[in-house]
């Protein structure tokens, strides 16, 4: 009978560990599907501006669509950089919160410069932000190989 009780309990605690390990498995094909969405977004964001920067220049409504594009893109930002990054994750979750920094204070000097009338879609390609988002972009093989 204890030979019993403790082969059960042995074997319990190996599916118990089993299932631990296919939940940290799903957590990282999850995390990767979300990183992975996130970087595509801040890469077409990185493509989509400077034109709309360019075409805010003489373009009331341009303009109102590069500010939009600019928020919701700190919304991004926001959202990922609270996205629980499993374990395995944990680094490459760390660097992209700390691009996704850059990124921010970037879009809110670029916002600063709408506001105060400054259009000129130089200050847009030599501000941090297309400097982060190519390097966020970098991270992408990375996090990729996550989900495998």
């Amino acid at each position: 009978m204890k030979r019993i009780i403790t082969t059960l309990g042995l074997l319990s605690m190996l599916l118990l560990g089993g299932c631990s390990l296919l939940e940290e498995a799903n957590n990282s094909l999850d995390y990767a599907e979300k990183a992975t969405n996130y970087l595509d977004k801040a890469s077409q964001f990185a493509e989509d501006v400077p034109q709309m920067a360019q075409d805010a220049v003489t373009n009331q409504e341009a303009r109102k669509s590069l500010e939009n594009e600019l928020i919701s893109m700190k919304e991004e930002i926001k959202n990922f950089n609270e996205t629980k990054a499993p374990t395995i994750a944990e680094d490459i979750h760390n660097q992209i919160i700390e691009y996704n920094g850059k990124l921010n204070n970037g879009i809110d000097s670029y916002l600063k410069n709408i506001e105060n009338g400054k259009w000129d879609p130089a200050i847009l390609q030599d501000s941090e932000i297309m400097k982060t988002v190519n390097e966020l972009s970098s991270l992408i093989d990375k996090v990729e190989n996550l989900g495998l």
